[in-house]
């Protein structure tokens, strides 16, 4: 009977040892922080080597999954144990050094075209007070990716803090986070007219980076199209090129299309080839005198017949009976060629 007792008591000091050696500390790592050891040595000894205390109630070793603070402080994983009261709180913004050790690291977001901001944890840190919880709350730094400067307008990540009263505003600092900032020119390609540019070197000269985005244009280039009659109602560029503030976008078409050489457009009709020449029209006319309050820009968009024209429609605006011009009614030969 004393050598069964032995025996038992032997085999139960074995796995003791067994579990002892073979329960190694487990690190989770972090990308921007140093990682987080859990000693399983340590736990074991508060629980008398019971590893059923954790395994499976607590963690599940066929479906291991990563947990956030969150989570935690909703008692899943760590905090389950760690609620203040078996054990020092994870929900304790004073406790979280005692498993995140070392300093964190600084994050980079790399971003197309603009360039790479750093997120200097230290600095943040020294300005709140090492208060953690102040950002890491699951609602000002959460799981989601591709935040876009107008969110943070709206107060979402870095927002809800720039937002120019607790901190310098995202709306009007950009080389205060993208270091060395220098945007490029924005080129347009259009059909049948040469292409447009916009140069942010040279508005910049007068203008902010708030003067314009996010109320008239998002950050990320050529996001929907504007065209020429929206500039007129004050769009887009006309927003600012409205004869006021700036020359207006119905003006000299040639200031922003550089090397612009309208053609000849021609229309087929039943009596015969009609031709338009821009180059002759524009001796005596500027664009705007056409565009768009006569015509659209698109060619062959507006169809007007003959009668349309003797009512002072299309063409009759200015062929009007002699008074600007030969009235449309007079020899067809000089507009078809017969």
């Amino acid at each position: 009977m004393r050598k069964i007792i032995s025996l038992t008591a032997l085999a139960l000091l074995l796995m003791t040892a067994v579990i002892a050696g073979a329960a190694e500390n487990i690190n989770f790592t972090f990308k921007n922080a140093d990682p987080v050891v859990f000693d399983h040595k340590f736990h074991l000894s508060k629980y008398n080597n019971n590893c059923k205390v954790c395994h499976d109630a607590i963690f599940n070793l066929k479906n291991r999954k990563r947990f956030t603070m969150a989570e935690m402080e909703k008692t899943k994983s760590c905090g389950s144990c760690h609620t203040g009261m078996k054990a020092f709180s994870v929900a304790s913004e004073k406790e979280c050094i005692r498993c995140h050790k070392g300093a964190p690291k600084d994050v980079s977001y790399s971003i197309k075209g603009l360039g790479t901001a750093v997120f200097s944890h230290s600095k943040h840190i020294a300005k709140t007070g090492g208060t953690c919880k102040g950002c890491h709350d699951g609602k000002v730094i959460t799981k989601e990716k591709g935040v876009t400067m107008a969110d943070m307008e709206k107060g979402r990540t870095c927002g809800s803090c720039h937002n120019g009263k607790r901190a310098f505003a995202v709306t009007a600092n950009c080389d205060r986070c993208h270091r060395g900032l220098k945007t490029k020119d924005i080129t347009f390609p259009l059909k049948n007219v040469p292409s447009a540019t916009f140069s942010h070197s040279f508005h910049l000269q007068a203008y902010k980076c708030t003067d314009c985005h996010t109320r008239i244009f998002p950050y990320r280039a050529v996001v929907g199209k504007a065209t020429m009659e929206d500039m007129f109602k004050g769009k887009s560029c006309g927003s600012c090129h409205n004869g006021k503030d700036a020359f207006a976008a119905s003006g000299d078409c040639g200031k922003c299309h550089k090397g612009l050489k309208p053609g000849i457009i021609s229309f087929k009709t039943a009596g015969g080839e009609a031709t338009f020449s821009h180059e002759f029209h524009l001796q005596n006319y500027k664009c705007a005198d056409c565009h768009t309050k006569i015509f659209p820009f698109k060619a062959g968009a507006l169809k007007a017949s003959m009668s349309d024209m003797e009512a002072g429609k299309s063409c009759g605006a200015c062929h009007n009976k002699g008074k600007d011009a030969f009235s449309v009614q007079d020899d067809c030969g000089k507009c078809h060629k017969m």
